[in-house]
């Protein structure tokens, strides 16, 4: 979707600074992106969302990359959805999925327990940098907030970066009122803000702290703070509310200044070379053993890319 003057105001993120207040954040908004990622794949609604949220949680962190390389997010938990994955590969290339016991989830809707908790259970929040084939990974791992992936984001930047952030996260479908094309599409909005560290900073401040008196500085969070939390979720999901008019709208008293957005993409690394080069991994036996009406199929988690092979073609080369 684009804008009256002809700007995109989908599929990007916005950087933005509040002068007044030491302030710089991000916006996100997704639309074909994710529409594409969640369409694909028809998960449940409430899956649907996080993996959502999940999609534009990475593009927020992603973006910050200022090297050619990987940025990885994935849960690991014992509820029925029990891993969600979302990669961003710089400069804006963005894939994700999620893991499922269908009857699990389904049982879950049923009983309406459709929140985080409900849905993730009890696990871990694992953030990767990956600067590339020459340079150690960096991996910050966090455990699942029960109220959902802002809050464990918010503990991840407490713990591994040391700076003060707040984040406001949605996804959800967006009905047409008139349209000749789909019912509906999946759209995905996040905003950030971080404290720049001046004179007395807030390095290692944690949103549950109370600090007395307040400095300044403290001030100055706290009120960008307040103005994020009033942020609702169709704010993030509108395609008519361009992100720079919803930063005029919470901070235009405060000095905000956008920045050039970076455009992201849906992108996968699947090919048939690829597919055929996994299944070649496990041998002839278990190649064998794949086999269905004699074809074996392979389904890209990503993309639901569907690979079908014959077995000749994958025991070629094999010993």
């Amino acid at each position: 979707m684009t804008s009256g003057n002809g700007i995109s105001v989908d599929d990007l993120v916005q950087p933005f600074q509040i002068e007044d207040l030491g302030i710089r954040g991000r916006v996100v908004r997704l639309g074909p992106l994710v529409d594409r990622v969640l369409t694909a794949h028809s998960y449940p609604e409430p899956v649907s969302r996080l993996l959502g949220e999940a999609l534009a949680l990475t593009a927020m962190i992603g973006s910050a990359l200022k090297f050619d390389g990987r940025f990885i997010l994935q849960t690991h938990s014992n509820g029925p959805v029990n891993m969600l994955v979302a990669d961003y590969e710089a400069p804006g290339r963005i894939r994700g999925y999620a893991m499922m016991n269908p009857d699990r989830v389904a049982e879950a809707i049923g009983e309406g327990r459709t929140a985080p908790s409900d849905l993730m259970g009890e696990g871990h929040l694992a953030l990767t940098i990956d600067q590339g084939p020459d340079m150690e990974r960096y991996q910050g791992i966090v455990a699942l907030h029960p109220d959902g992936l802002s809050h464990s984001a918010h503990e991840y930047f407490a713990n591994s970066e040391q700076v003060a952030t707040r984040i406001r996260l949605a996804a959800g479908p967006y009905y047409h009122r008139e349209t000749s094309g789909p019912e509906k599409n999946w759209r995905a909005g996040a905003i950030m803000i971080q404290h720049i560290a001046r004179d007395g900073g807030l390095t290692g401040y944690r949103e549950d702290e109370d600090p007395s008196p307040y400095t300044d500085e403290e001030e100055n969070w706290n009120r960008a703070a307040i103005l994020l939390d009033t942020v609702e979720d169709h704010e993030l999901l509108d395609p008519a509310l361009e992100p720079n008019r919803l930063l005029f709208r919470l901070f235009h008293e405060d000095g905000v200044r956008a920045y050039e957005p970076a455009p992201v993409e849906f992108s996968c690394h699947c090919s048939r070379e690829r597919m055929k080069s996994v299944l070649q991994s496990f041998g002839g036996h278990e190649i064998d053993e794949m086999v269905q009406e004699g074809v074996i199929t392979a389904t890209c988690e990503f993309c639901s890319e569907i690979y079908v092979f014959e077995p000749v073609e994958l025991k070629e080369g094999l010993e």
